[in-house]
């Protein structure tokens, strides 16, 4: 059943990209931009097999409550048996996710092409 995607708000613009829903994260990162994007976050995330695409590149600061919607997103995903991918160039962001363990657990893309062109979602052990 395709459920429509979750309106956009200030921290986040939600749209559709080759089956998958995108989730684009815009400027800061943090409790408050967390508070606003989970109940998003969670209706894309909510029926079976939801196809994810979480891009980090407009980011401008990201912290452990962004951390905290990405294992909430990849959770949600795979109890779901879904696809989740994320899209991250931005270099401190980058050392964040690969000091967390998060980059062997949701491998970061490039771009949007590359993440679309991964076959699955990664389910790595914790």
């Amino acid at each position: 059943m395709y459920q429509e995607p979750a309106p956009s708000v200030r921290h986040l613009r939600v749209h559709e990209e080759h089956g998958h829903t995108v989730l684009e994260f815009h400027g800061e990162i943090d409790i408050l931009a967390a508070l606003e994007i989970v109940p998003c976050l969670d209706a894309v995330t909510t029926g079976p097999e939801p196809r994810i695409v979480i891009d980090l590149r407009p980011v401008e600061f990201f912290d452990c409550s962004g951390l905290r919607l990405l294992y909430r997103a990849r959770q949600r995903v795979l109890d779901r048996g879904g696809q989740l991918h994320l899209v991250c160039t931005h270099d401190l962001t980058l050392r964040v996710l690969k000091m967390t363990g998060l980059a062997r657990l949701l491998p970061p893309s490039a771009s949007l092409d590359e993440a679309l062109s991964r076959p699955e979602a990664t389910s790595g052990s914790w």
